[in-house]
């Protein structure tokens, strides 16, 4: 029986336990996709990332990243996680830097500080935010998380679809105790927002500007309807989407914005993801997400 080595890591944290955790398995080589996705199923974490050799000769790796239930074209933890477990040697000597990945979204370039204890990984968006149609009534959005009418929107930030790959539905809330209240109903979410494909549903992105931490510009929470519904702490897609949001209540000036988003403070597993926007003429000219990871535990998969 063939046995592949396995990382986890937690993402979008400098110390273990909090973040959000990923596995990473190396030596993927011949491993067919079903097996990717019985694999993820074992794991049951939200996101499970198994690398490959690259396509093309002058990138790193492959990777492809499977929720338990299936294949994602792109996502922000798994792509951070990857970055540093190659740079910090996962199946040969690591190489820190910059470098390009392989994913179904396609290549990702990403940068990698090595660091002790944790490394810092930041990468480009293969595809830039684009807003999608939402018919969906304020109201309804406010009941299906818990909240009243008012408390959705802030400012002149409204409820909003967006996507980098992979859609959200972005809810701004009047404040981090009013974020704090939600109780996600997975049935009546299901039922309201818009589908992304194969009987799935845009997951709710909720955000305020009040924080916990005086430097974070966003606080935030994820919430993604399934049997059953979840919550994120970290989730470095919903980030990349959440750009557009940003750029278009916001309108900054032309130039480069970094903001760090604060995660998953109310699951007691607290995460920092940075966001940098370039702007040129009201419009988002490039982005990139950012954020530590720590290796946890590492182990052999008879699989």
């Amino acid at each position: 029986m063939k046995s592949r080595r396995y990382l986890i890591y937690d993402v979008f944290t400098d110390r273990p336990l909090a973040g959000n955790p990923l596995a990473v398995v190396v030596e993927c080589e011949g491993l067919e996709t079903a097996a990717m996705q019985a694999i993820a199923r074992e794991f049951n974490l939200s996101e499970t990332v198994f690398i490959l050799p690259a396509d093309n000769p002058r990138h790193r790796a492959r990777v492809r990243i499977f929720t338990p239930e299936y294949e994602m074209p792109f996502a922000g933890h798994p792509t951070v996680g990857a970055a540093v477990a190659l740079a910090e040697g996962a199946g040969d000597d690591g190489m820190a830097g910059m470098f390009v990945l392989e994913e179904q979204i396609g290549p990702v370039r990403c940068a990698v500080t090595k660091g002790r204890g944790a490394s810092f990984a930041e990468f480009d968006l293969a595809k830039l935010p684009e807003r999608l149609p939402l018919t969906v009534d304020p109201a309804a959005i406010g009941a299906a998380l818990g909240l009243a009418p008012h408390e959705i929107g802030f400012e002149n930030h409204r409820p909003s679809l967006w996507a980098a790959g992979v859609p959200y539905l972005t809810v701004p809330v009047a404040g981090q105790e009013v974020a704090a209240r939600i109780r996600f109903d997975n049935t009546a979410w299901t039922e309201l927002a818009p589908p992304k494909g194969e009987g799935i549903v845009a997951s709710a992105y909720i955000y305020c500007r009040d924080t916990v931490l005086h430097d974070s510009a966003f606080h935030a929470r994820m919430f993604s309807p399934g049997n059953p519904a979840i919550e994120d702490p970290a989730t470095g897609s919903a980030a990349a989407a959440f750009a557009g949001a940003i750029v278009h209540f916001d309108e900054p000036v032309a130039g480069s914005h970094a903001f760090w988003i604060e995660q998953g403070i109310e699951m007691g597993r607290p995460s920092r993801i940075r966001l940098e926007i370039d702007v040129e003429g009201g419009r988002i000219d490039g982005a990139r997400i950012g954020g530590h990871a720590v290796k946890v535990a590492e182990g052999l998969l008879f699989a």
